[in-house]
Protein backbone atom coordinates (compact mmCIF):
# COMPACT_ATOMS: atom_id res chain seq x y z
CA UNK A 1 0.00 0.00 0.00
CA UNK A 2 0.92 3.14 -0.80
CA UNK A 3 2.31 5.16 2.47
CA UNK A 4 0.91 8.89 1.38
CA UNK A 5 -2.82 7.44 0.14
CA UNK A 6 -4.70 9.48 1.91
CA UNK A 7 -7.27 8.36 4.71
CA UNK A 8 -10.93 8.84 4.90
CA UNK A 9 -10.42 10.55 7.83
CA UNK A 10 -7.89 11.42 9.43
CA UNK A 11 -6.16 10.13 12.78
CA UNK A 12 -6.07 12.00 15.36
CA UNK A 13 -3.66 11.20 18.42
CA UNK A 14 -4.85 11.67 22.12
CA UNK A 15 -3.57 11.42 25.47
CA UNK A 16 -4.31 11.04 28.94
CA UNK A 17 -3.92 12.11 32.27
CA UNK A 18 -4.58 9.57 34.86
CA UNK A 19 -4.94 10.60 38.74
CA UNK A 20 -5.92 7.95 41.54
CA UNK A 21 -8.51 8.54 44.13
CA UNK A 22 -8.85 6.57 47.39
CA UNK A 23 -12.53 5.09 47.81
CA UNK A 24 -12.27 4.84 51.38
CA UNK A 25 -12.67 0.88 51.04
CA UNK A 26 -10.29 -1.69 52.26
CA UNK A 27 -10.65 -5.50 52.67
CA UNK A 28 -8.84 -7.48 55.76
CA UNK A 29 -10.06 -10.99 54.82
CA UNK A 30 -11.10 -12.82 51.66
CA UNK A 31 -14.86 -12.67 51.78
CA UNK A 32 -14.55 -8.52 52.33
CA UNK A 33 -12.07 -8.66 49.53
CA UNK A 34 -14.51 -10.43 47.24
CA UNK A 35 -17.64 -8.60 47.73
CA UNK A 36 -15.89 -5.73 47.39
CA UNK A 37 -14.40 -6.63 44.11
CA UNK A 38 -17.99 -7.03 42.85
CA UNK A 39 -19.36 -3.96 44.20
CA UNK A 40 -16.47 -1.36 43.12
CA UNK A 41 -16.73 0.99 39.80
CA UNK A 42 -15.10 -0.82 37.09
CA UNK A 43 -12.29 2.09 37.66
CA UNK A 44 -10.98 0.38 40.54
CA UNK A 45 -10.66 -3.09 38.98
CA UNK A 46 -9.17 -1.40 36.04
CA UNK A 47 -6.00 0.53 38.28
CA UNK A 48 -5.49 -2.47 40.11
CA UNK A 49 -4.97 -4.75 37.47
CA UNK A 50 -2.76 -2.69 34.88
CA UNK A 51 -1.42 0.51 37.03
CA UNK A 52 2.20 -1.96 36.92
CA UNK A 53 2.03 -1.68 33.41
CA UNK A 54 1.98 2.41 33.31
CA UNK A 55 4.49 2.47 36.70
CA UNK A 56 6.81 -0.40 35.46
CA UNK A 57 6.47 0.04 31.51
CA UNK A 58 10.86 -0.80 31.51
CA UNK A 59 9.79 -4.79 33.13
CA UNK A 60 8.75 -7.69 30.64
CA UNK A 61 6.51 -9.44 31.53
CA UNK A 62 4.61 -6.89 33.57
CA UNK A 63 4.47 -8.03 37.80
CA UNK A 64 0.83 -9.65 38.71
CA UNK A 65 -1.76 -7.48 39.57
CA UNK A 66 -2.57 -5.76 42.95
CA UNK A 67 -5.23 -8.76 44.33
CA UNK A 68 -2.44 -11.40 43.89
CA UNK A 69 0.02 -9.56 45.36
CA UNK A 70 -1.69 -8.59 48.65
CA UNK A 71 -3.25 -12.31 48.76
CA UNK A 72 0.36 -13.52 48.41
CA UNK A 73 2.62 -11.56 50.62
CA UNK A 74 -0.22 -10.22 53.29
CA UNK A 75 -2.99 -13.25 53.71
CA UNK A 76 -0.17 -15.66 53.15
CA UNK A 77 -2.61 -17.55 49.97
CA UNK A 78 -0.09 -18.62 47.68
CA UNK A 79 -2.04 -21.20 45.83
CA UNK A 80 -4.84 -18.37 45.41
CA UNK A 81 -1.91 -15.63 44.23
CA UNK A 82 -1.31 -18.19 41.92
CA UNK A 83 -4.42 -18.19 40.37
CA UNK A 84 -4.66 -14.93 40.66
CA UNK A 85 -1.91 -13.96 38.61
CA UNK A 86 -2.23 -16.73 36.41
CA UNK A 87 -5.31 -15.21 35.11
CA UNK A 88 -4.86 -13.58 31.39
CA UNK A 89 -5.97 -10.25 31.08
CA UNK A 90 -5.46 -10.10 27.44
CA UNK A 91 -8.20 -12.41 27.02
CA UNK A 92 -11.00 -10.48 28.80
CA UNK A 93 -12.77 -7.50 26.19
CA UNK A 94 -14.33 -5.77 28.79
CA UNK A 95 -13.52 -4.75 32.48
CA UNK A 96 -16.79 -6.28 33.66
CA UNK A 97 -15.57 -10.07 32.24
CA UNK A 98 -12.13 -9.28 34.24
CA UNK A 99 -13.85 -8.60 37.26
CA UNK A 100 -16.24 -11.66 36.96
CA UNK A 101 -13.35 -13.95 36.43
CA UNK A 102 -11.23 -12.22 39.68
CA UNK A 103 -14.10 -12.94 41.62
CA UNK A 104 -14.97 -16.35 40.23
CA UNK A 105 -11.68 -17.36 40.85
CA UNK A 106 -11.52 -15.98 44.48
CA UNK A 107 -15.44 -17.31 45.28
CA UNK A 108 -14.43 -20.68 44.04
CA UNK A 109 -11.27 -20.89 46.10
CA UNK A 110 -12.86 -19.84 49.76
CA UNK A 111 -15.37 -22.52 48.79
CA UNK A 112 -12.63 -25.32 48.49
CA UNK A 113 -10.38 -23.60 51.71
CA UNK A 114 -13.02 -22.41 54.00
CA UNK A 115 -9.98 -21.60 56.54
CA UNK A 116 -8.58 -18.97 54.48
CA UNK A 117 -11.41 -17.05 55.29
CA UNK A 118 -9.60 -16.79 58.97
CA UNK A 119 -6.30 -15.29 57.84
CA UNK A 120 -7.04 -11.36 58.56
CA UNK A 121 -4.38 -8.96 57.36
CA UNK A 122 -2.39 -6.89 59.84
CA UNK A 123 -3.38 -3.32 61.30
CA UNK A 124 -1.94 -1.44 58.15
CA UNK A 125 -2.11 -4.02 56.24
CA UNK A 126 -5.64 -3.72 54.23
CA UNK A 127 -6.38 -4.28 51.20
CA UNK A 128 -7.13 -0.18 50.25
CA UNK A 129 -9.39 0.01 46.85
CA UNK A 130 -7.82 2.84 44.09
CA UNK A 131 -9.75 4.22 41.53
CA UNK A 132 -8.11 5.62 38.52
CA UNK A 133 -9.82 8.80 36.56
CA UNK A 134 -8.84 9.62 33.31
CA UNK A 135 -9.20 12.90 31.67
CA UNK A 136 -8.93 12.30 27.57
CA UNK A 137 -7.17 15.39 26.25
CA UNK A 138 -6.38 15.79 22.11
CA UNK A 139 -2.55 16.20 21.05
CA UNK A 140 -1.63 18.13 18.19
CA UNK A 141 -0.33 15.33 16.16
CA UNK A 142 -2.62 14.53 13.16
CA UNK A 143 -2.31 11.57 10.40
CA UNK A 144 -3.73 11.64 7.11
CA UNK A 145 -2.06 8.85 5.58
CA UNK A 146 0.09 5.80 6.92
CA UNK A 147 3.38 7.24 6.44
CA UNK A 148 2.59 10.39 8.65
CA UNK A 149 1.26 7.55 11.16
CA UNK A 150 4.67 5.80 11.56
CA UNK A 151 6.13 9.23 12.10
CA UNK A 152 4.09 10.26 14.78
CA UNK A 153 4.16 7.22 16.49
CA UNK A 154 8.32 7.06 17.04
CA UNK A 155 7.58 10.90 18.69
CA UNK A 156 4.35 10.75 20.89
CA UNK A 157 3.93 10.14 24.46
CA UNK A 158 4.03 6.23 25.88
CA UNK A 159 0.48 7.57 27.64
CA UNK A 160 -0.96 8.16 24.26
CA UNK A 161 0.04 4.56 22.95
CA UNK A 162 -1.07 3.23 26.34
CA UNK A 163 -4.46 5.07 25.62
CA UNK A 164 -5.12 4.22 22.22
CA UNK A 165 -4.03 0.37 22.88
CA UNK A 166 -5.17 -0.58 26.26
CA UNK A 167 -7.62 1.82 27.51
CA UNK A 168 -9.33 1.94 24.30
CA UNK A 169 -9.91 -1.71 24.01
CA UNK A 170 -10.66 -2.75 27.57
CA UNK A 171 -11.50 0.42 29.46
CA UNK A 172 -13.59 2.21 26.73
CA UNK A 173 -15.13 -1.61 25.79
CA UNK A 174 -13.89 -0.74 21.63
CA UNK A 175 -13.70 -4.08 20.06
CA UNK A 176 -10.17 -3.66 19.01
CA UNK A 177 -7.32 -0.94 19.30
CA UNK A 178 -7.50 2.74 18.00
CA UNK A 179 -4.88 2.34 15.53
CA UNK A 180 -6.59 -0.93 14.07
CA UNK A 181 -9.55 0.32 13.73
CA UNK A 182 -8.49 3.46 11.70
CA UNK A 183 -6.41 1.30 9.29
CA UNK A 184 -9.19 -0.98 8.92
CA UNK A 185 -11.83 1.91 8.26
CA UNK A 186 -10.10 4.95 7.21
CA UNK A 187 -7.44 2.87 4.59
CA UNK A 188 -9.07 -0.28 3.74
CA UNK A 189 -5.98 -2.05 5.00
CA UNK A 190 -7.14 -5.09 6.51
CA UNK A 191 -3.46 -7.10 6.62
CA UNK A 192 -1.97 -4.50 8.73
CA UNK A 193 -4.59 -3.94 11.08
CA UNK A 194 -5.19 -7.00 11.30
CA UNK A 195 -1.90 -7.72 12.24
CA UNK A 196 -2.02 -4.83 15.06
CA UNK A 197 -5.03 -6.31 16.78
CA UNK A 198 -3.55 -9.78 16.77
CA UNK A 199 -0.93 -8.10 18.51
CA UNK A 200 -0.88 -8.82 22.45
CA UNK A 201 0.46 -5.58 23.84
CA UNK A 202 1.37 -7.58 27.30
CA UNK A 203 3.67 -9.33 26.05
CA UNK A 204 6.05 -5.79 25.87
CA UNK A 205 7.35 -3.09 27.49
CA UNK A 206 5.88 0.05 26.67
CA UNK A 207 8.53 0.88 23.97
CA UNK A 208 8.94 -2.60 22.71
CA UNK A 209 5.57 -1.71 22.13
CA UNK A 210 5.90 1.31 20.67
CA UNK A 211 8.62 -0.44 17.72
CA UNK A 212 6.33 -3.17 17.08
CA UNK A 213 3.53 -1.32 16.35
CA UNK A 214 5.99 0.70 13.85
CA UNK A 215 7.61 -2.02 12.49
CA UNK A 216 4.06 -3.55 11.27
CA UNK A 217 3.12 -0.67 9.82
CA UNK A 218 6.33 0.12 8.25
CA UNK A 219 6.37 -3.67 7.15
CA UNK A 220 3.37 -3.73 5.90
CA UNK A 221 3.44 -0.56 3.69
CA UNK A 222 6.87 -1.63 2.23
CA UNK A 223 5.67 -4.68 0.72
CA UNK A 224 3.17 -2.89 -1.70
Amino acid sequence: MDPSQQAKEPFRFHTRLNLTELTGLRASVLPQLLKLIKQVPGACIYHHTHRFLEQHQYLSPEPPNDFAYWVSEVIGEDELAEQLASIDTVQFPTIRSLRDQIAQTIETYVAQNPLATLRFAGAGEEFHFIKSVSFIVPTPYIANNLGEFAQILEKITIDSIYFHVFEARLRLEHQTNDFSNWIDTALGCADIAGKLARLDPYAYTMEELRRRIISIVRAGYAKT
